[in-house]
């Protein structure tokens, strides 16, 4: 009798898993469905997969090595677009075709480096202030308002200009990811708050409680995954945001100038914009697309995933 009780119970427990699992697949194959039917959404993700796949292969489809030079040399700077030339060359004697396929590279890098360095500290921060109560959540909240206050660009040149030896070293584009990382967090932390505020008061939340799980075992392994899907929605705009953030920073002159980047081509094409258009042009089309890919992908995302939608 005592065996045929453990067996059943055994069985109830396995299909409560399954029950389980196939929820949360469910639930993300609902938010892929839904995605499929948006166009601008399957746009946007084409893109962002064109971007990612242009990055990882930049060092065997450009024509050039970064930042070279050879061009000059050739007799052919400042030539429009060719066959040889499918972008042209500046006037310093880059191959432009080159410099935005290799400046894709440390584009993405700085975006989506800076934005998981953001998500990260926004997760943390986002989750204690979300969960704590009384004075301590409502100064972690004080601090999170102040970062989201703070005028991210001027505060980022002004850093650029002090650690100037870094970006002499050849460290500018990781001095950037990490300022625009850890000042760029506070949007993550009030989605995460806001979400947490609304799951904590939820049953299985209480039901941990009771059973005495401790706090940090609460918000780290029960509240906070169930946070991942307004945070992905956010970091896939927060990665468009910190691209075109990194193009203006290196457009005025405080990026690393011996690393390839869309914003220090189009700073070194915008003083010949009337007699050579291609310089500044086509890697400002690259910025632009890259930007509205993201966009697009996290507009489609928040169509999908939002919980609200029925089909």
């Amino acid at each position: 009798m005592r065996i045929f009780k453990k067996t059943k119970q055994k069985t109830t427990n396995k299909q409560e898993t399954t029950t389980t699992q196939r929820r949360g697949a469910s639930q993300w194959a609902v938010g892929w469905r839904r995605f499929k039917r948006n166009k601008a959404g399957l746009a946007g993700l084409f893109i962002v997969l064109f971007y990612i796949f242009i990055a990882l292969t930049s060092q065997w489809l450009a024509p050039y090595p970064p930042r070279s030079y050879l061009p000059l040399y050739q007799g052919e700077a400042g030539q429009p677009p060719s066959w040889k030339h499918p972008f042209g060359t500046s006037k310093a004697g880059l191959d432009v075709f080159s410099e935005v396929l290799h400046g894709a590279r440390g584009d993405l890098y700085v975006g989506v480096g800076a934005t998981a360095v953001s998500v990260l500290i926004g997760l943390v921060i986002g989750a204690i202030a979300g969960y704590l109560r009384g004075g301590a959540g409502d100064f972690i909240l004080m601090i999170t308002q102040v970062f989201y206050t703070i005028p991210l660009l001027p505060l980022i040149l002004l850093f650029a200009r002090v650690f100037m030896i870094l970006v002499a070293q050849g460290f500018g584009l990781t001095l950037i990811l990490l300022l625009l990382g850890f000042f760029g967090w506070s949007t993550i932390s009030f989605v995460v708050r806001g979400e947490i505020l609304r799951i904590r008061e939820l049953e299985f939340v209480k039901a941990s409680q009771a059973l005495g799980a401790s706090r940090w075992r609460i918000i780290f392994h029960h509240i906070v995954p169930n946070t991942l899907t307004p945070v992905i929605i956010t970091a896939s705009l927060l990665i468009a945001g910190n691209i075109l953030t990194e193009v203006v920073i290196s457009f005025l002159g405080f990026g690393d100038a011996n690393t390839s980047t869309w914003g220090i081509t189009i700073q070194e094409g915008i003083t010949y914009m009337r007699t050579e258009w291609w310089t500044p042009v086509f890697p400002g089309l690259a910025t632009l697309f890259a930007v509205l890919g993201f966009n697009l992908l996290g507009d489609g995302l928040s169509d999908a995933l939002n919980p609200r939608l029925r089909d």
